[in-house]
């Protein structure tokens, strides 16, 4: 990991085309960053990320009869 100082304004380039920018800090708040990238690159908070890489692992794990309950479900009365 590379660990950097910064002052407000000052950037840090990745590669040619993401540049981040640190705009302030807000104390105990936080600092606020600034990221400019190619449309084509993803940026997500790692939170965000966690939270839906969860979610898919958990809807992989559905109960071995959810096809039966299902089409249970979809079957018409009558």
């Amino acid at each position: 990991m590379l660990v950097l100082t910064r002052k407000p304004g000052e950037k840090i380039m990745i590669g040619d085309e993401i540049v981040i920018t640190f705009l302030e800090s807000r104390g105990s708040e936080g600092i606020r960053i600034g990221i400019e990238a190619p449309r084509h690159l993803a940026i997500k908070r790692e939170e965000i990320f966690e939270a839906v890489a969860d979610a898919n692992r958990e809807a992989a794990h559905a109960p071995s009869d959810a096809e039966a309950i299902l089409k249970g479900l979809l079957r018409p009365e009558g």
